[in-house]
């Protein structure tokens, strides 16, 4: 009998090859994989969202997004998804759907999206230029300041799209969640995007 072993991998684990791409010299584009998170979809049930709103007040100390932005506590981003719902991005799991389940019993419904979305942090000084070419939504930064979200389209794919706080060099960081199996198409799109400015690939377990 043959023997199977499920290891995990990476969506984009074909298409994600570290180091330049695009245009030499400095790069005006990270475009990096946030690999190993936790991300539950939280929806309110019917007629319940007022007591979904006390249920993450309690849990996270801040009140869940009620309109399209993205939230820091002290340990997840929350990131509104849609009317009465939210996404709670995290690492290390303190929140896992199993860790959250007893906070929202009767107000809300969970679903474990930890798997069945890629995160893209698409970050520097071409940052928005890039996506610019593929998103019909404006990321001038006096409309798409840090902290405002978006449950949107790039290049006719759907994403979850949030501006994240400035590197520390004050570049820009936009984040996009995309469903696992668009992700190796999306990713060749930004970097066709970006090719111009020259990208720096990479991963990381750490959240943007």
């Amino acid at each position: 009998m043959a023997e199977f072993s499920w290891d995990v991998r990476s969506p984009l684990d074909r298409a994600l090859i570290a180091g330049s791409y695009g245009a030499q010299g400095d790069a005006g584009v990270s475009l990096t994989e946030i690999r190993n998170f936790d991300l539950v979809q939280v929806m309110a049930r019917r007629g319940k969202a007022g007591e979904m709103a006390k249920a993450a007040q309690a849990r996270f100390g801040m009140a869940a997004p009620e309109t399209p932005k993205a939230v820091d506590t002290a340990d997840a981003t929350l990131i509104w998804s849609g009317p009465d719902q939210f996404l709670m991005l995290s690492k290390g799991g303190s929140h896992t759907i199993e860790a959250l389940a007893p906070a929202f019993v009767g107000s809300a419904s969970l679903s474990d999206q930890s798997h069945a979305r890629v995160l893209i942090s698409v970050s520097g000084d071409k940052a928005r230029a890039t996506l610019a070419k593929l998103s019909s939504i404006d990321l001038h930064p006096d409309v798409f300041a840090v902290g405002v979200a978006a449950a949107t389209s790039v290049d006719h794919t759907s994403v979850t799209l949030w501006r994240a706080k400035d590197r520390a060099d004050r570049q820009a960081v936009f984040n996009l969640l995309v469903f696992a199996t668009f992700a190796e198409s999306l990713w060749h799109t930004i970097l066709g995007s970006a090719a111009e400015y020259g990208v720096t690939i990479t991963h990381s377990e750490e959240l943007a």
